[in-house]
């Protein structure tokens, strides 16, 4: 089953009521060359979201055929859906 929305992590609360901009969280990623490349986060449901990266995190909801548009100037270079983020090791 493919979703029709994809839920992004963001840098601060809640989207603004005028349709401004939302900072979507970044992260870096090695590439299959060993370079480095920012990519953006995304899940395909809100649970996912909150068992990669907790309750607290903030998020923003997009049809997935506006993911590209809206992550345009953004710095990322892909998409990973539904990541299985490494727990810190103290």
């Amino acid at each position: 089953m493919t979703s029709e929305y994809l839920v992004l992590p963001t840098m601060s609360g809640s989207p603004p009521d005028d349709g401004g901009t939302v900072e979507v969280t970044l992260v870096p990623v090695t590439g299959a060359d060993g370079r480095e490349q920012l990519v953006a986060l995304a899940f395909t449901s809100v649970p996912l979201l909150v068992e990669a990266m907790g309750e607290r995190q903030p998020w923003a909801v997009l049809p997935v055929g506006e993911v590209a548009g809206a992550l345009r100037g953004s710095g990322a270079r892909s998409v990973l859906v539904d990541p299985r983020l490494a727990a810190d090791e103290e």
